[in-house]
């Protein structure tokens, strides 16, 4: 039941790449994969079926659908070259995390930490918010959050510190 959930997240993604931004079918695309997203590690949790695979699938959709969002929604912003160069530098810290993650443990390391969470959480609000607040402030909130949650990141998996 779990995977089929996560199974939502990767037919929206691929729906949405021909769903006009901000449209109604769009909202209610984004609004279902942010459920199913909410959703499936919870029921993997409750019906004891967590497996590999589910967290394999699971990654898979979340790139999916976060890669989709960004060819649909980045074009339609203005960015501020000062958040445009917060946001580089955070994927920066988040490839070194990987990287490093990759060598002290001989494996792709996800950290599931609360700031990542709450990262995700911001991310998945944002193009809910910039209709009624400032971009620059909204992305402003999103970039603390997410730094913080970089650090972290990388703090953790340099010290043995795995959240998973």
């Amino acid at each position: 039941m779990a995977n089929f959930v996560t199974s939502i997240r990767l037919v929206c993604a691929a729906v949405l790449i021909f769903t006009p931004a901000f449209s109604p079918a769009f909202y209610a695309l984004y609004l279902l994969a942010g459920v199913s997203d909410m959703t499936d590690g919870f029921i993997a949790r409750r019906t004891n079926s967590v497996c590999r695979l589910g967290a394999s699938l699971d990654t898979a959709a979340d790139f999916s659908f976060a890669a989709v969002c960004l060819l649909k929604l980045l074009p339609l912003f203005e960015l501020p070259r000062w958040l445009l160069a917060w946001t580089l530098l955070i994927a920066a810290i988040k490839l070194v995390n990987v990287i490093s993650g990759f060598i002290v443990h001989r494996r792709f390391v996800p950290e599931h930490t609360l700031l990542n969470k709450l990262t995700g959480a911001l991310l998945f609000a944002l193009p809910l918010a910039v209709s009624f607040v400032p971009l620059p402030l909204c992305g402003c909130v999103v970039c603390v959050v997410a730094t913080v949650a970089a650090i972290q990141e990388g703090h953790f998996i340099r010290t043995g510190k795995v959240i998973e």
